[in-house]
């Protein structure tokens, strides 16, 4: 078989068949095939798309690519929640705990930032001393004890997405729809969770603009989960805007850590508690997703939720005194304000403009060797709907690089519309898939 042959075959429209895409995913991985071809195989399924089908056997191909995670010595029903990538969205570091404070465990794997959105395992290292990277023992030992543990994807899980992943990051492939099914649902099924509450962005912000889209996605993992045999659900929900007022890693923590606390913005803490109310239903903790909620809501109420973020931090070596003092992340050097230059109400606020300015900032990648500015990133002053006044801070753009922090504040400024009339509010949780 021949990787030239394949990668015509797709720019021309073609079908590949399963051995095609099964040689493609073993030799990219093994590193026969190099950089340059994967790339231009990625780009002509970008343009050309694949039939399901083809999506399916590229899934199935991605997860057999290394090892199928055991977590049978983990007591109870494990649930995973997944974000489709959004700007702003800090979930898991707020639905992980409320839903193990529930007595759902939580043994999760996640992946780091791509293209404008952030990724979980770079905020999660934003922690002073939190370890990302854990043996498979200590994982499970931790989800017994604490009811949680979070890491990076490792080496054995799925590699192939790994390795695409990131090749896709830096080459424009991101925004297609089967390869963004198979990223996610190969790692999901390989790591081992018995059910999967699927958060898939729709918007401006998001991979998937339109609803439409965002449905197709949803249902196309739905299917693929159950026929694996777990209980998936997909919710679709809005990413017109940024999620919460914190862009940016360790400002994302901070921003999880206060919604923890029950003074977080509205629209994290509104979804977090419709994840988590999902995440504790399928998890056989409520009899259905309303209770579910319920029971989150008073996990927050109580503090047991708070508790189990200080136990997940401390048990992968972070520092826990980051909950009572945020003066122990990393501090910026440099900040500039983004002012409103008249006044009216924010019609938009752009969420890929958002991170876009964010990445620009510092606080993603440009290239896979890029480092990251854990400081870095954005807090929203203003958001859509707002009244704002001529001279009126909108939002301050924060990093260690002046340049990078003043080239993100000119394209954070581009993100803002600013009219005369409000607009009218839009729902936040759009659709419920698999239930």
């Amino acid at each position: 078989m021949n990787m030239n042959d394949l990668i015509v075959k797709k720019r021309d429209n073609g079908i590949l068949s399963k051995e095609e895409i099964r040689y493609f995913v073993e030799h990219y991985t093994g590193g026969s095939i190099p950089d340059y071809q994967a790339s231009a195989l990625l780009m002509a399924i970008y343009f050309q798309g694949m039939n399901e089908e083809e999506t399916y056997e590229l899934t199935s191909a991605m997860r057999d690519s290394g090892d199928i995670a055991d977590l049978s010595s983990i007591k109870g029903t494990k649930v995973d929640k997944h974000s489709t990538g959004g700007v702003g969205d800090k979930t898991t570091f707020i639905v992980g705990p409320i839903a193990a404070a529930c007595g759902v465990p939580i043994a999760k794997m996640s992946g780091r930032g791509l293209g404008f959105t952030g990724g979980t395992v770079d905020k999660m290292e934003s922690i002073p001393g939190f370890r990302t990277t854990l043996e498979e023992k200590e994982f499970m030992e931790l989800v017994n004890k604490n009811g949680i543990s979070v890491i990076g994807q490792t080496g054995s899980i799925a590699p192939a997405d790994k390795k695409i992943y990131a090749l896709r990051d830096v080459t424009g492939t991101v925004e297609n729809l089967s390869l963004i099914t198979s990223s996610i649902m190969s790692k999901k099924l390989a790591s081992g969770s018995d059910a999967i509450v699927l958060d898939v962005k729709c918007g401006d912000g998001a991979f998937m603009e339109t609803l439409e889209e965002a449905e197709k996605l949803g249902r196309l993992m739905v299917e693929i989960g159950n026929a694996d045999g777990k209980k998936t659900v997909a919710v679709i929900t809005d990413m017109e805007q940024p999620l919460g007022r914190a862009v940016g890693n360790s400002l994302e923590v901070i921003e999880a850590i206060d919604t923890l606390k029950g003074k977080g913005p509205e629209d994290i803490t509104k979804l977090s508690l419709t994840l988590a109310g999902m995440m504790i239903f399928i998890g056989g903790k409520a009899e259905d997703p309303e209770q579910g909620r319920k029971l989150a809501e008073e996990s927050l109420r109580s503090g047991a939720a708070l508790e189990k973020m200080r136990l997940f931090i401390k048990g992968q070596g972070g520092d826990p005194a980051i909950i009572e003092d945020y003066s122990l992340f990393l501090p910026s050097t440099y900040s500039v304000e983004v002012k409103s230059s008249t006044s009216g109400f924010v019609q938009k606020l752009l969420a890929k403009q958002v991170g876009l300015a964010s990445q620009h900032a510092g606080a993603g990648r440009a290239t896979k060797e890029d480092a990251i500015d854990m400081a870095a990133g954005i807090y929203l002053s203003k958001k859509t709907g707002a009244p704002v006044q001529e001279g009126e801070v909108l939002a301050t753009v924060y990093g260690n690089n002046k340049e990078k922090v003043q080239a993100g504040a000119r394209q954070l400024l581009a993100a803002y519309e600013i009219g005369q009339k409000a607009p009218e509010k839009k729902s936040l949780v759009k659709k419920v898939i698999g239930i």
